[in-house]
């Protein structure tokens, strides 16, 4: 029974500290998927997921055009403003505003994803001008963004990705201390564990002991 129980919490142990090790992996050229949701005035829809051809490829530099299509209600007057959620992890990209939003040029959404190995660890996203010469190249998406009688509009997605160094002293240093403190918590456990019986023998062979006949002995099984 003794052997169980250490078989039992090894194999407890040796599970917890894998997990930090557990990541959502991708391979250079997979689809990173990407949902997003849009809000104007008080409507804001759900989360929709992005088709493939929209979304981030894993650990390439490219362009993409969106639609945006025409929000309920709309009215030519507010702003309209798009999230993001990006990857199996579901990292957010908070509110951008993308339509009415106080410029006279043509939006583009500059996204910044930072990575290492297979693991996508971060993104950062900002709303900027669409740069002049891309305008000059396709003149049609200005000309459509400022038709307020053309829907969908299309907005240019720029994907950069970052490579981090696979040496994490900080993450590494948060593993360690974790995994310590659960090996503590399972070597305290055990050693209650363990306390326990021996006070519960103690008490067992108290308990004999006292209730021995005078000049005999008792027999404990």
């Amino acid at each position: 029974m003794e052997t169980n129980r250490k078989s039992r919490i090894a194999s407890v142990f040796i599970f917890l500290i894998s997990l930090p090790s557990v990541s959502l992996a991708y391979r250079p050229g997979d689809i990173v998927p990407m949902s997003k949701k849009g809000q104007y005035h008080s409507s804001r829809t759900a989360w929709h997921d992005m088709i493939g051809k929209h979304c981030p490829i894993f650990a390439v530099n490219r362009e993409v055009l969106i639609p945006i299509a025409k929000p309920t209600g709309y009215t030519g007057t507010d702003p309209y403003k798009l999230s993001f959620q990006v990857g199996k992890e579901k990292l957010l990209i908070p509110w951008l505003f993308v339509i009415n939003r106080k410029s006279s040029e043509v939006p583009m959404i500059d996204v910044h994803l930072r990575y290492s190995g297979s693991d996508l660890h971060g993104v950062t996203a900002k709303v900027i001008d669409m740069p002049h010469h891309y305008v000059e190249t396709h003149p049609e998406i200005r000309q459509q963004f400022w038709d307020p009688q053309h829907w969908p509009k299309h907005i240019l997605i720029r994907y950069t990705w970052k490579e981090q160094s696979e040496i994490d002293v900080s993450s590494g240093f948060y593993v360690l201390f974790g995994s310590g403190l659960m090996l503590s918590f399972i070597l305290s456990i055990y050693i209650l564990q363990s306390s326990r019986d021996k006070l519960a023998r103690f008490v067992r062979e108290t308990v004999a002991e006292s209730s021995m006949p005078a000049g005999g002995v008792a027999k404990v099984e």
